[in-house]
């Protein structure tokens, strides 16, 4: 018996993975329904990720697509939230998991079974209704993602506590209609705080973005107007990617980056331009720069009455309004401390996944990172290897193999990302699936395919990297594999040729 602990993206592919290995699983859900962070809903939970009703997701359907379940043809590229949460509703039909999920039904502790030395068992406690109740459970897997407790730290924005106007984290933002009329700050430049920003300057009076190291900008339509994903995550690129020499490499990403714009001259170069940083996607801020409609500045100095001081700039900026877009912390608040050990907002996890100290590998953390592409294909591939191991097909290394990996990779990741709280959950998309792929027999081999098969193995290694390679061969195996790799192109274009110009091929 498997406990699922939440039934978003991570939750409902964990329990689709153990049904196919023949595992019990019971996932708890403490909202009413399904969906996670892609469930809208008007109001804030506690302890749920909190969306605004204009998110669309930054990786294209291919790319972000289950192996075995591909979107249908006539939803757009890049999804709004709503069809993303449709997808997720009708995988969960299709492969009957709905039966296997108790909602509303909180998971208030997870601790080691007495004897869990000899059989790797937990006591887990779930509310439901006013009542707790007691399970035991052979495995866990923790699938409650990274978008619950906001990061707020105050402490780093000196005169926070004399400014008079109104602040709040971006977990909080619904509408822009708050903005109307109003000057406005976003702290921080991620994903969330340029949507923000963008939509606050079609109703503020102005609005400013403070980052302190910049950020590169990537536009979901591509080279030739193709999905950036599409684009970037293939094998042939991210072979050359992760082999180039390293100063190589920096150039050729500083080069890539910068041919669409002039990052510098927009005030976005990072400060460091060597380190690689998750890329921010959204097509609209480089215009809104370029018309006034937005305008960025360095890090915040201090705050004042009604302003702020930015550093390296003298003058004070009149302000009503600041958004603090600064991340979320990792947190287990249910799960014994001793089990996942936390430091520095990064939990200690092999391949991303298990504690590295537990006598039996029967707890497994699902979606707790932040790749260069799709999180659904990870936490699926993450969810297949962890259902194995759980069943005790697949082994781990000792303890002291995996420890050893870990503290390497975080030394590893500093160095190559920059120091930041949030950039060792970062790692190569490619590389890691076909890390996980090979655990458990699943990674496509392009060599033996061009044998057999030259012309699916050419457009794996030169196409996108779409998940439905890792059901070709292994457990798992899909008929549909080769079919939904041979025709993605069709399903990328069907929704976007809606008129086919006199002359032009009307085929996909």
């Amino acid at each position: 018996r498997v406990a699922v602990v939440g039934a978003g993206v991570s939750g409902l592919t964990a329990t689709k993975c153990c049904l196919d290995e023949g595992l019990e699983p019971i996932c708890f859900e403490q909202s009413q329904d399904i969906g996670g962070v892609w469930r809208y809903t008007e109001h804030i939970e506690a302890g749920r990720p909190s969306l605004y009703p204009s998110v669309i997701s930054n990786t294209s359907k291919e790319m972000s697509a289950f192996s075995d379940f591909s979107f249908p043809e006539e939803f757009p590229v890049f999804l709004p939230n709503a069809q993303l949460l449709d997808y997720l509703r009708r995988y969960a039909e299709h492969f009957s998991l709905r039966e296997h999920i108790k909602l509303e039904t909180t998971v208030v502790s997870i601790r080691k079974h007495p004897d869990f030395a000899t059989t790797g068992q937990w006591n887990v406690v779930t509310e439901a209704g006013g009542k707790q109740t007691s399970h035991v459970f052979d495995a866990v897997m923790v699938c409650t993602g990274n978008f619950s407790e906001p990061s707020l730290p105050l402490h780093c924005f000196p005169g926070i506590e004399r400014f008079r106007g109104q602040y709040f984290h971006s977990r909080q933002y619904k509408h822009p209609d708050v903005f109307q009329g109003k000057r406005v700050l976003l702290v921080g430049m991620g994903n969330s705080g340029v949507d923000i920003a963008v939509e606050a300057s079609r109703v503020a009076a102005k609005v400013t973005i403070s980052t302190t190291r910049g950020a590169w900008l990537l536009s979901r339509v591509f080279e030739h107007g193709y999905p950036w994903d599409m684009v970037l995550n293939t094998r042939l690129v991210s072979l050359i990617r992760t082999n180039l020499p390293r100063p190589l490499s920096w150039w050729l990403i500083n080069y890539k980056v910068n041919q669409r714009f002039n990052h510098e001259n927009y005030g976005l170069q990072p400060e460091k331009s060597c380190l690689v940083r998750e890329p921010v996607l959204n097509d609209d801020l480089p215009s809104y720069i370029l018309t006034g409609r937005i305008t960025i500045k360095p890090g915040v100095k201090e705050f004042k009455d009604n302003s702020v001081v930015f550093h390296n700039c003298p003058e004070e900026e009149p302000i009503d309004i600041v958004v603090f877009c600064t991340g979320y912390n990792v947190s287990f608040p249910f799960v014994e401390e001793s089990v996942i050990r936390v430091e520095n907002k990064h939990a200690s996890l092999y391949k991303y996944v298990f504690p590295t100290h537990l006598q039996k590998p029967t707890l497994a953390v699902l979606g707790l990172i932040k790749p260069f592409g799709g999180i659904m294909p990870i936490a699926e591939m993450q969810a297949r290897w962890a259902s194995r191991v759980f069943k005790g097909l697949c082994h781990l290394p000792s303890q002291s193999v995996m420890e050893k990996e870990v503290n390497e990779k975080k030394k590893n990741q500093v160095q190559w990302f920059g120091l930041t709280f949030d950039e060792v959950l970062k790692t190569e998309w490619l590389v890691y699936l076909d890390t996980l792929a090979s655990f458990i027999g699943a990674k496509p081999s392009v060599l033996g395919l061009l044998c057999t098969d030259p012309w699916l193995a050419l457009t794996i290694f030169f196409g996108p990297c779409s998940p439905y390679q890792y059901r070709l061969q292994g457990p798992g195996h899909w008929e549909g594999a080769r079919q939904a790799i041979l025709t993605q192109w069709d399903r990328v274009l069907k929704p976007t040729r809606t008129r086919v110009p006199a002359g032009s091929s009307s085929s996909f």
